[in-house]
């Protein structure tokens, strides 16, 4: 597609200094004034959004259909906090001993977020959006893989006439400078989405310079069906949330729980969805799972597949590369998974499901709660109240009932344990990068 050149030294301090000088200016317009921006981004994202989708499927394999719902997400976004915050960010009154008091939300300034290729415009939108709303500046360090969608994104930001570096993007391929820019004293906040590991390094780093930090990391999501379920509806409900980005999302369901009652019915169910979604060409409008973004993660794939195997896991589907052209792996099913086998354990970045049955509803809770990652969740039941009880018991920022996990601008989004911390979206978000 073409070759970018890695910014210098001096043009990422460049344009950091230029975030911090954009600061004063930007945080002085009234909370309309950037609203209005935000809305004209929405309308820019909204106009370009064709060729948005194409430009993620030939850069990491994006299916169009997906592609385009990405930017209708993302510049509704725009449009809710656009809306809305005003209203988030209004004085807060207080009751205090005498006299007025009340608690403002006044913007940091420079925030540096490092982002990842799965969701190149989304994943931006919803750390950004409400960063700009409050008044901060912002600094992308984005994925490799995906130099594009970060010029786009910087583009349509000028479009809406954000002033010159409210937004800009820096174009950075070694992640330890990555990481030594979370100390650098001109950046005030990092938000970062991607794995624990690249969390922990950064947050290290981050911490050291004593930076606030918000992160966004894995997940092994559990979809835990209890014997009361609409197994049907589960069923194929679970292959459209297993197979969302090709199977490389954070929260896509990852672990289906099953109590033993229903255990066959939904693997036979399950497995016969899995087998109906089409693999190929994300070029071609109806196809439903591309190519995996990278060959290092279809090796890795392909290892945690047969490891499990080998540990006792039965394959009922898929479980290995289509084609020699492409990185397309089959849409599989794995069953007789267990803790200690690496589908179990380790996050499934592609289109492999694992099936863990369970002997009742308290196995199974436990069975969910037995990962490092607490990302999403969701309980599958016709007891709806029962449902919303044992939602508190696992251990998730994000718990569906009969619906698959999704994130949504009017709700929270983060997680708990190696999933990261800290919130995204919603009135949550707020508190995040201002100062309180």
């Amino acid at each position: 597609m073409g070759e970018f050149a890695a910014d210098s030294a001096a043009e990422i301090e460049h344009k950091l200094r230029a975030a911090a000088d954009a600061f004063d200016g930007w945080r002085r317009r009234s909370v309309e004034e950037r609203a209005a921006k935000l809305a004209a981004a929405a309308s820019a994202f909204r106009s370009s959004r064709v060729d948005l989708a194409i430009l993620m499927a030939k850069e990491m394999g994006k299916p169009l259909a997906e592609g385009e719902a990405e930017i209708n997400k993302s510049a509704a976004t725009c449009e809710h906090f656009a809306q809305h915050s005003a209203k988030l960010l209004e004085h807060e009154q207080l009751a205090s001993g005498g006299g007025k008091g009340y608690c403002r939300f006044d913007p940091l300034g420079p925030i540096l977020a490092i982002m990842p290729w799965n969701f190149p415009f989304w994943q931006v939108l919803r750390a950004c959006v409400p960063a700009l709303a409050a008044g901060n500046t912002f600094i992308l360090k984005h994925a490799p893989g995906v130099p594009g969608c970060a010029e786009a994104l910087v583009d349509i930001f000028d479009q809406a006439g954000l002033p010159s570096g409210v937004f800009s993007s820096v174009r950075i391929d070694d992640n330890a400078v990555a990481q030594k820019l979370c100390g650098h004293p001109l950046i005030r906040g990092v938000t970062l989405t991607g794995s624990d590991r690249a969390g922990a390094a950064v947050a290290a780093m981050a911490g050291h310079a004593l930076k606030k930090v918000v992160m966004e990391l894995g997940g092994s999501d559990p979809f835990i069906v209890l014997k009361d379920a609409d197994v049907a509806f589960a069923a194929t409900s679970a292959a459209e949330s297993r197979c969302i980005n090709s199977g490389q999302s954070c929260i896509c369901a990852k672990r289906f729980i099953v109590e033993e009652p229903v255990l066959e019915r939904f693997l036979d169910a399950f497995t016969a969805a899995m087998r109906k979604r089409k693999l190929g060409d994300p070029m071609i409008r109806d196809i439903e799972i591309g190519p995996l973004a990278r060959k290092d993660l279809l090796d890795n794939l392909q290892r945690q597949v047969d490891e499990s195997i080998k540990l006792g896991a039965t394959l009922l589907t898929g479980g290995q590369r289509r084609g020699a052209t492409g990185f397309f792996f089959e849409p599989t099913v794995l069953a007789d998974v267990r803790p200690g086998m690496p589908a179990f354990d380790e996050e499934t970045f592609g289109p492999v499901a694992a099936v863990i049955v369970a002997a009742d509803v308290d196995e199974a809770i436990k069975l969910a709660n037995a990962s490092r990652f607490g990302l999403g969740a969701s309980i599958w039941t016709r007891d709806l109240l029962r449902g919303e009880k044992l939602a508190a018991d696992l251990d998730a920022g994000n718990v569906f009932i009969n619906s698959i996990v999704r994130s949504d601008p009017r709700l929270p989004f983060g997680g708990v344990k190696n999933s990261g911390w800290g919130r995204e979206l919603a009135e949550a978000v707020i508190n995040e990068f201002t100062n309180v």
